[in-house]
């Protein structure tokens, strides 16, 4: 017994669900945010893609399926950011310019978005999603370089870690399918699965 009155496996039981808790409620999240983020690009639904302003910089509206912005009508999903997010005395730049507007970095961009949404969110195949989550956002860390705010840590790398986190424990087995999918027998035979 604690001084509380609290046996150490009880204390130990909460923690825990109350830590699977967290770590679903952020593997929901951030599936959330990859999903979202394949949504808006390839439907151009108006909050990082085809949003209208008006002169004065106020946001007018949303252009839905806009014309040079949803990817399902011929823009592309990285042209913007690699071509002017990239900052000039970044020491990759070139590299990351290079690529910007090709079709093939488009579709493993939006490939990579959806993916890593969908295993977040379902909590399966977290491994491989995780995996994929925390390269994506090691790229876009380089690409952001020099960083304006910290000279070491910015919302990228921060994502690297919550991926990793999220890679190495049983994020989705608390409201998701996690538990289901460790059981099935592709996952039993290829545990990189999970």
């Amino acid at each position: 017994m604690t001084a509380e009155g609290v046996t150490t496996s009880e204390t130990e039981e909460v923690r825990s669900v109350g830590f699977a808790r967290a770590l679903a409620t952020l593997r929901i999240a951030f599936g959330i945010t990859f999903l979202w983020a394949f949504l808006d690009k390839t439907f151009a639904l108006g909050f990082g893609t085809g949003a209208q302003f008006a002169e004065d910089g106020s946001r007018a509206g949303i252009d839905v399926m806009a014309q040079d912005a949803a990817w399902l009508n011929g823009g592309s999903p990285t042209e913007g950011f690699l071509t002017f997010g990239v900052p000039i005395d970044n020491p990759f730049h070139g590299f990351f310019t290079s690529l910007a507007g090709q079709a093939w970095v488009d579709w493993l961009f939006m490939a990579g978005l959806l993916g890593i949404g969908v295993t977040l969110l379902l909590g399966v195949g977290m491994r491989i999603g995780a995996a994929a989550g925390a390269l994506m956002y090691a790229f876009m860390y380089a690409a952001v370089l020099p960083l304006e705010n910290n000279p070491v840590v910015d919302d990228h790398l921060v994502g690297v870690i919550v991926m990793v986190v999220l890679g190495l424990s049983a994020a989705g087995s608390t409201w998701g399918l996690g538990r289901w999918w460790k059981r099935t027998a592709i996952v039993q035979k290829f545990p990189v699965l999970r």
